[in-house]
């Protein structure tokens, strides 16, 4: 039987509703493949590996007690206890097929010293060969002014940090080697994100009248008489995996100034500690594989202390040319933070530089790509010949510190009657140099004019040289990113001229759109470095740029050399240059000898002195005082030794858990020296928003040195525990 077939039909709306639908789904295909291209594009965590990265940390705090802290040449300014451990941040980029290095390390010390880097190269060597060397390695100090000294061997630092110490130095370059070593062990697979921002209320200028200097027609470029960029390097591997960030930004890590005798970081270095802890969830400070370094860059004129300088004994303003005050003159006029006292203005400032990090890594996009080159030089800085133009040369100085060096800055004053912005010499002061060191030659004072020379540093060498001739010069280009390894600190605008100047012999060499950074305070110390403008006045800055008034017209010839050679690929044609002097240095110093340790009567190391209350609040501050020894046995007998613990009680497991370590923020640890061989330690806990209610207690462990004949002593490892107490809700 034979049927007819239905023809198929659509009403109008069945049509219309097709051709929506067919419009819906073309939309979202493409609205989807937009997506996911922009994601592979823009995303880290889908990011293709353009370079093998490795980073590590390890601490490298040395001896907390009386050892001189560097970098206000206060001579009572000594070790006297620890805030927050120092530590050495490393990180390592290499291509993809490992042809090629470069190792940036920041650490928590004042500067790096060339004896410093001359045995951290040399353990380099020994260790891994040609892999690491001269030419790939930088290492670059946060500028810290609350950390042990001791590790130079010109004698101009020899002497105001009471000699070579050896456990010091040993400290760093052991500290710095071992975060080498753990990047190195950890390479992976990842990608490079750069970003930059301003960060604001965290600097002042502390020398504008010299800043003013500068011509108008260059000013009128720049917003502010301080560079308030950051810039941050973001590193993730393969998978998106955060692994850690190095940012520089311009400011000195003086918020703790220098009435403190706390070992500490500063503020650069509580930024460090923060964004560490965010990232390393439920580990203690000093743990986890996340490294944040925030290191130096060009700070030369850059002051934490954001109210200004005030004369502490009237409270009027000193912001003048000489930074003098009526009553009492450059000793008075200071600079104060942000906070109520030093450590509330650390807190301020680093939490500022923090914060701003944070947002920068969270958004950081542009990637880097490129290359793995660098170049160094070894220079002589005190015979430089500058070419300013076609027809008009110059040449550096042997090097001399002026009379305004010893006025210091008001971020830490000098003494006696000395005063910044001076052009001219004191009689007295001038004939005791004569007596003691001798006369500054003609030459010397006409080369380094209008500075008024105090010490003709370059001239005294007994019992070895005061400053170094010998210079680093470095740049590392990391693909689109040039590293720029200053030997000291640059002064904003100085800082301003380099970079450009970098950049511009990038550009006009096939090598456009580099982002160009300042690493401070790398490889050797020499100073400062004004312009020659900032040098006519001579404030503080001015006084000490070592080389005289050209040395910034030299660093930027140098520089511009480099990168002229990293944007042809000839670096291997730079001159090597004369290599810096190791000297002979024997362990003389003025530091006091270890002797044994001795616990009151009737009692013994650990025991307590002072109990702390029974119960407290958060915000409240838990306080132990015990027998204690001196701290630097257990930095000469023990690796990373940790002085004490905060313990919460866990009933559950009816065990004691740390929650807090002596690199931590909220614990301070103060040694306080006796009569013959005796010492307290007092403990304490500033218990901060957060904490759980509970029951805690706080432990000290030390080592106390115990005489076994005349001529031999042993250190003997010992502990102490507070009571218990609570932790109670308000």
């Amino acid at each position: 039987m034979g049927g007819k077939r239905s023809k198929c039909s659509f009403s109008r709306l069945e049509v219309i509703l097709i051709v929506c639908l067919v419009l819906m789904v073309s939309v979202t295909v493409v609205l989807l493949v937009l997506h996911f291209v922009y994601k592979e594009n823009n995303d880290p965590s889908e990011a293709t590996a353009n370079y093998l990265l490795g980073v590590g940390r390890a601490d490298c705090t040395g001896p907390v007690a009386e050892i001189p802290l560097m970098g206000y040449a206060n001579p009572g300014q000594v070790g006297g206890g620890l805030l927050m451990r120092l530590y050495s941040r490393a990180f390592i980029v290499a291509d993809l097929d490992d042809s090629k290095r470069v190792v940036f390390v920041s650490a928590d010390i004042g500067m790096v010293s060339q004896r410093l880097r001359l045995e951290v190269l040399e353990k380099l060597k020994s260790k891994y060969g040609d892999l690491y060397r001269q030419d790939n390695v930088i290492l670059s100090g946060t500028h810290t002014h609350s950390g042990p000294g001791g590790y130079f061997q010109y004698t101009l630092f020899w002497i105001t940090s009471k000699g070579l110490i050896r456990p010091s130095l040993n400290a760093i370059v052991n500290g710095i080697v071992k975060s080498i070593d753990i990047a190195h062990q950890n390479m992976k697979k990842g990608k490079l994100f750069i970003n930059r921002g301003t960060v604001e209320n965290s600097q002042m200028n502390r020398s504008p009248f010299s800043y003013l200097e500068n011509p108008a027609s260059e000013r009128s470029r720049y917003s502010s008489n301080t560079d308030k960029e950051m810039v941050m390097l973001k590193m993730v591997d393969e998978n998106g995996q955060d692994l850690g960030l190095i940012s520089w930004f311009a400011v000195h890590p003086v918020s703790m100034n220098n009435t403190n005798h706390l070992v500490n970081s500063d503020n650069v270095g509580y930024a460090s500690y923060l964004f560490e802890q965010d990232k390393n969830k439920g580990m203690l400070p000093g743990e986890g594989s996340f490294v944040a370094a925030f290191a130096s860059s060009n700070l030369g004129d850059v002051s934490p202390n954001t109210k200004g300088p005030f004369c502490v004994n009237t409270g009027e303003s000193c912001n003048n040319p000489q930074s003098t005050c009526p009553v009492g003159g450059a000793t008075m006029c200071m600079a104060m933070g942000p906070g109520n006292d030093m450590f509330d203005s650390t807190r301020i400032i680093g939490q500022n530089i923090y914060l701003k990090a944070k947002e920068l890594y969270k958004k950081a996009s542009q990637e880097v790509t490129g290359p793995l080159i660098s170049a160094h030089q070894w220079v002589n800085m005190s015979d430089v010949s500058v070419e300013l133009n076609a027809t008009h040369t110059v040449k550096t100085c042997k090097p001399a510190l002026g009379h305004s060096f010893a006025a210091g800055t008001i971020d830490g004053v000098g003494a006696f009657n000395f005063t910044q912005g001076s052009v001219e010499g004191d009689p007295f002061w001038d004939e005791i140099r004569d007596q003691l060191l001798g006369e500054p030659s003609n030459e010397t004072k006409a080369c380094h004019k209008p500075k008024p020379i105090l010490f003709s540093t370059g001239e005294m060498t007994r019992p070895h040289p005061w400053h170094p001739d010998v210079v680093d010069v470095q740049i590392a280009a990391i693909g689109s990113l040039a590293i720029i390894a200053v030997p000291g600190e640059f002064t904003t605008m100085s800082g301003r001229r380099l970079r450009e100047a970098v950049k511009k012999e990038f550009d006009s060499h096939g090598t456009p759109r580099m982002d160009v950074v300042i690493a401070g305070l790398c490889n050797v110390y020499t100073h400062y470095i004004t312009t020659y403008e900032e040098y006519q006045v001579q404030r503080y800055e001015a006084a000490s740029t070592i080389y005289g008034p050209h040395t910034l017209s030299a660093y930027i010839q140098l520089y511009r050399g480099l990168a002229r050679a990293i944007a042809k690929n000839t670096v291997q044609d730079l001159p090597r240059g004369p290599e810096p002097p190791v000297f002979a240095i024997g362990n003389i110093t003025l530091v006091p000898p270890l002797i044994a340790d001795r616990a009151p009567v009737n009692k013994t190391f650990g025991d307590v002195l002072q109990e702390v209350r029974q119960q407290y609040q958060v915000g409240d501050v838990a306080e132990v005082t015990f027998v204690g020894a001196n701290p630097r046995n257990s930095a000469e007998n023990a690796t990373e030794h940790n002085f004490l613990m905060v313990e919460r009680y866990a009933s559950t497991s009816d065990s004691w858990d740390v929650v807090q370590n002596d690199a931590s923020w909220d614990t301070r640890f103060y040694w306080t020296k006796g009569l013959l061989g005796r010492s307290n330690v007092t403990v304490e806990w500033h218990i901060p928003h957060g904490t759980e209610p509970g029951v805690y207690r706080i432990r000290y462990l030390g080592h106390y040195k115990k005489k076994l004949s005349n001529t031999h002593t042993f250190s003997v490892p010992f502990e102490g525990t507070s009571s218990a107490f609570e932790i109670t809700t308000q």
